[in-house]
């Protein structure tokens, strides 16, 4: 990219009001460009291949497929793209998570506008960004994992993230979506997510297979 161009952005988010915070944000000043805005994971994509952004902003929890699930097509469809997730969530699980679907960043959405502006041109150079909140919780929490491996036996659900086994316990337990969603005080669409992920990290797609692993490794005891 020569000099002077502007970073080309697609903001992602099933709030307008938050897609328009974010699209002024950026567009004060000729740095970057707003160059498309979508509602969805699958609205995000089709966007991204007729715009060709560099740096996609994209809120982790949304209708129609979380961003989660679209980080992976997003990289496939549209090569070199950067993905930068935007979340309310401070909880280094979904840090962890973002990571693994293979985002390069991670900013909750209360951070400052400079913060923001900073993380975009971050990514768009090549490198990672995550607050250094987060940063030093992922770090603490990546070390406790090791030391957690290192004194216990590897089970099938130690691919799972801790709040993936919370809601496979749930899932076994025969409770619905909104009814998990109600005992963890999280959205249904977020248990949907986790949901979802366990059941590809697991290769299981039935309740009664779930159902069965939580009780083979003990976890309903």
């Amino acid at each position: 990219m020569s000099a002077g161009t502007p970073i080309r952005v697609l903001v992602v988010d099933d709030h307008a009001v938050v897609r328009e915070g974010i699209r002024s944000v950026l567009s004060d000043g000729a740095e970057f460009s707003v160059v498309g805005e979508a509602r969805s994971g699958p609205e995000a994509v089709t966007s991204a291949q007729q715009v060709l952004p560099d740096v996609v902003v994209l809120d982790v929890s949304m209708p129609d497929g979380s961003g989660l699930h679209a980080v992976s097509e997003l990289l496939e469809r549209v090569p070199g793209v950067r993905v930068l997730m935007l979340s309310v969530h401070e909880d280094v699980e979904y840090v962890l998570e973002s990571l693994r679907a293979g985002a390069h960043g991670y900013l909750r959405k209360d951070s400052t506008p400079a913060e923001l502006r900073e993380a975009v041109r971050v990514l768009h150079s090549g490198n990672s960004y995550f607050s250094p909140a987060l940063a030093a919780q992922m770090t603490d929490a990546m070390r406790k994992g090791n030391d957690a491996k290192k004194r216990a036996p590897a089970l099938a659900t130690d691919v799972l993230t801790a709040r993936e086994r919370e809601i496979l316990v749930h899932i076994a337990q025969g409770k619905t979506n909104k009814q998990i969603a109600a005992e963890l005080g999280i959205s249904a669409r977020t248990v949907e997510a986790h949901r979802d992920s366990l059941m590809r990290k697991l290769e299981i797609r039935t309740v009664a297979g779930l159902t069965r692993l939580a009780l083979e490794q003990g976890l309903l005891e």
